[in-house]
């Protein structure tokens, strides 16, 4: 159970950054309403909060949402932004979702 809300919190810690950021992104890069820009800064916040609830440290927390973050990236780009991972990042991907999954969760 404790890998499944573990999971859970990297998910929702990564869509909380990546949308934040999206919309700040829509704010000022693509003038759109500054409504977004208020909207993408609480879920940036909200985000800061989501990641404490790891059951590790801070340092192995954050070096495995790093690659949490490269995979949601690419799901974001490619359902979002219309971006197709190549075959080279679907394979990087792969790579450093082995990495996040022994980091966090090999018996130690």
């Amino acid at each position: 159970m404790q890998l499944i809300n573990s999971l859970f919190y990297f998910i929702i810690a990564g869509l909380c950054e990546i949308g934040g950021g999206y919309l700040v992104w829509l704010w000022l890069r693509e003038g759109k309403s500054p409504y977004l820009g208020v909207i993408g800064s609480i879920l940036l916040i909200v985000y800061g909060f989501v990641a404490t609830k790891q059951p590790t440290n801070f340092g192995r927390t954050y070096a495995a949402y790093g690659g949490i973050f490269i995979i949601l990236s690419l799901i974001w780009s490619w359902k979002i932004d219309g971006f197709v991972p190549d075959k080279l990042d679907l394979i990087g991907g792969g790579i450093i979702l082995g990495g996040i999954l022994i980091m966090m969760y090999a018996p130690r």
